[in-house]
């Protein structure tokens, strides 16, 4: 029942994000780039085409949900700090319970900006099949600036400022023998805290509890080590 809650989840995170995708963009993932990520990344989480097809079906019509894109930020347990990103067609409720998980562990909601500064945000592709002089020289010849690649045994990892991803990603499917394992843009922490067994706890309490919040979409947190 839990795995199927959580796959139900994730399918409804998706499907939302898919959504305002196409309605902003276009329901044309080829004449709309963002929206074609968008769906290689759900079908690497498994999310069933019907589900895709249905909410780009749904964007194209007329009608339909309105969205708001609302960022939250908050203080958790023993220095903890969250960014939490949220779809949302009902403002007032959204921000209530959200509001409601961090009052269960003793934390508190933030003002915009009150968090932010921990984090930066940026651009992370993980690629394979080439090395990184490649990447790097492929890069310079589309005149797509990053801010490091570094290469490993599990392939080359390139970091970017958080608007670059499409273009890069763009760029990078026409370099011959590279695959692209992963993607993502998100709000990464300048550092990282520790946790002691005790306060672990509250955190994976508020880790459950912001889960569970529908309107969630992503959450961002610098707690060193934590599932």
């Amino acid at each position: 029942m839990k795995t199927g809650l959580q796959k139900t989840k994730l399918y409804s995170r998706y499907g939302k994000e898919i959504y305002v995708c196409a309605r902003n963009g276009g329901a044309n993932p080829e004449a709309n780039l963002a929206l074609k990520r968008l769906i290689e990344r759900a079908k690497k989480e498994q999310v069933p085409m019907d589900v895709i097809n249905r909410n780009i079906d749904k964007a194209a019509g007329a009608g339909g949900e309105s969205y708001t894109e609302e960022r939250y930020e908050g203080f958790g347990p023993s220095g903890s700090a969250f960014i939490i990103d949220t779809l949302t067609d009902n403002v007032k409720r959204t921000v209530g319970e959200v509001r409601a998980c961090f009052t269960k562990v003793g934390s508190k909601l933030g003002v915009s900006g009150s968090v932010t500064h921990m984090f930066e945000h940026l651009s992370l592709i993980h690629i394979s099949g080439v090395d990184d002089e490649q990447v790097l020289e492929h890069l310079l010849e589309a005149d797509i600036d990053v801010i490091d690649i570094e290469q490993d045994e599990d392939g080359v990892h390139i970091t970017a400022d958080s608007f670059s991803l499409d273009k890069v990603e763009h760029a990078l499917e026409s370099l011959d023998g590279a695959t692209i394992e992963n993607s993502e843009a998100g709000w990464y922490p300048h550092e990282k805290v520790t946790l002691d067994a005790d306060t672990k706890k509250l955190f994976d309490k508020f880790m459950t509890m912001i889960n569970d919040v529908d309107d969630v979409q992503k959450i961002y947190h610098n707690v060193d080590d934590a599932e």
